[in-house]
């Protein structure tokens, strides 16, 4: 291969085409690398960066021959500049020709931190310079000692300027294109922002959740992790929310996970973040919702749904305000305020082993308890009107109906097992099914002066999809004595992911018998 000649111009044409060619570095790296190995003996390329604000070398693209050992080790994106290395590469003069070395006697000492293995294999390098500054460096280096020869130096320094100006747009299409996603995720969290804000007066602060509204102004001032809890769909997000925009936060991001609702295999990249090709389909690194409720508030829903690999990585993130994305290396730090609700028994949790009591501790310093809507009935004509007409908004309806007061004395004897989410399905059921200025409860019909219960429409004993999928989802959870996961669990049974199967229970209320 190394006594194959080529002309200086054709040689700097033909790479200068394949490392200028695109703006994918990686792909433009391959293909330099590819037509240069015909002429120079070369296994493995790579290009660094020298980030002096960081003192780092950060690995900008690396390639090399199947079989062959990269310089730049794998899985290592920035190598920690020594002083040595800084005054090293900021002394290099712009015309510096490529250094050589062919084996332990030709080491430069200064490159031996950066570059682990020169001292084994043949390597060149050149630094590489945008308006004057030494801004980077490429290497290249093969097996065996005695590999490179003056011609071959030559060769790499009459691309030098290529190879720069290829690495810093390379640089800038990076940046670009992280600020890019970022702004992409920053328009989604502000779109949920806005809906959020629309909605945040907390209805019922006046009456039945007057302690609730005490509580929140007086944890608002601070920056302390808050606890909600609460039977499923008594309202904890808006609590969540109004938190966080009576806080110092309030400008700030706030943003929301189901817990329940993310499969076990996601849920490291949905909180921490990935990089890129840190698993398959992960081709853009990910910030998560850590990073993105940076200087806000993150609502984890349903905390108690956290497997217990994931409340250890929880609990180091809150407790060091540092994490580590998913494939990544380095540190990044947040400043995040963490407020978490669920409707399990999580003291009960502690005491049985399935939930970590240090977790606990950290996130109960200030527990706030939401009373179902059975306990505030009071509340329920003032939500009935909020519903009806913010549904009617959204259905676009010219006319916002009315509610009869006896429909509403009818709704205040209900007992409401699924709190105000329920009241709120009720209202848009009954908005859907109406026609003039007076709103129709179909439920109502058939309520009974002595239960007091709103009845469902007669379905000539026929149950609803919904209905039949529950009774068949308790039918097995008794027969495996309520074990979800784990071998001859209910998800194996049903051929379920366990997440999915929580998350389905959630939904239809499913709950072990005893629990809260």
């Amino acid at each position: 291969m190394s006594a194959v000649r080529v002309s200086d111009i054709e040689f700097f044409r033909e790479t200068t085409l394949r490392i200028c060619g695109t703006l994918d570095i990686e792909e433009a790296l391959s293909s330099a690398f590819a037509y240069v190995r015909r002429y120079i003996p070369i296994e493995t390329m790579g290009l660094g960066f020298n980030d002096f604000a960081t003192m780092q070398i950060k690995v900008v693209a690396k390639v090399a021959v199947p079989g062959a050992r990269y310089v730049w080790t794998d899985g290592v994106p920035a190598i920690e500049m020594t002083p040595g290395l800084v005054e090293h590469s900021r002394s290099l003069p712009p015309s510096q020709p490529a250094t050589i070395s062919n084996g332990p006697e030709e080491n430069v000492p200064a490159l031996l931190n950066a570059f682990p293995g020169l001292h084994t294999d043949s390597a060149m390098f050149i630094n590489l310079d945008s308006q004057g500054q030494n801004v980077g460096a490429l290497l290249v280096s093969a097996r065996g000692l005695g590999r490179f020869t003056a011609e071959h130096g030559r060769l790499l320094d009459s691309v030098r300027d290529p190879f720069s100006i290829a690495m810093m747009n390379a640089r800038r299409y990076q940046e670009i294109s992280a600020l890019k996603d970022r702004l992409a995720e920053e328009n989604e969290d502000l779109t949920a922002d806005i809906k959020r804000k629309v909605g945040v007066e907390v209805v019922g602060a006046e009456f039945g959740l007057r302690g609730v509204m005490e509580q929140v102004r007086q944890v608002s001032a601070s920056n302390s992790p808050t606890l909600l809890l609460g039977e499923t769909g008594t309202g904890k997000e808006v609590i969540a929310n109004a938190i966080h925009t009576a806080s110092n936060r309030g400008n700030g991001p706030m943003i929301s996970m189901q817990c329940g609702a993310i499969p076990e295999a996601l849920l490291d990249s949905e909180l921490f973040g990935h990089e890129k090709g840190a698993f398959t389909g992960a081709f853009a690194r990910k910030r998560g919702r850590f990073e993105r409720a940076h200087g806000g508030t993150l609502f984890l829903d349903e905390i108690g749904e956290l497997s217990p690999e994931a409340q250890v990585k929880l609990l180091r993130v809150l407790q060091e305000r540092r994490l580590e994305r998913v494939g990544g290396v380095e540190s990044v730090e947040v400043d995040v305020r963490v407020i978490a609700a669920t409707h399990r028994d999580l003291e009960g949790m502690v005491r049985n082993g399935t939930f970590r009591e240090d977790l606990w501790y950290r996130l109960n310093v200030f527990p706030i308890r939401i009373p179902p809507l059975r306990l505030r009935r009071e509340d329920i004509p003032s939500l009935v009107r909020s519903f009806v007409e913010r549904k009617a908004r959204e259905m676009n309806l010219a006319v916002v109906p009315h509610v009869t007061g006896a429909d509403v004395e009818r709704l205040k004897r209900y007992d409401w097992p699924g709190n105000v989410r329920e009241l709120q399905n009720i209202v848009e059921r009954a908005l859907i099914v109406s026609s003039g200025d007076t709103l129709v409860f179909p439920e109502l019909a058939a309520t009974t002066a002595t239960s007091g219960k709103v009845e469902q429409p007669h379905r000539d004993g026929l149950k609803t999809l919904d209905e039949a999928v529950e009774a068949h989802l308790r039918a097995v959870l008794k027969k495996v004595r309520w074990q979800v996961a784990g071998a001859g669990g209910a998800a194996e049974v049903l051929g379920m992911n366990p997440s999915t199967l929580r998350f389905r229970m959630k939904k239809l209320g499913i709950e072990r018998p005893g629990a809260e």
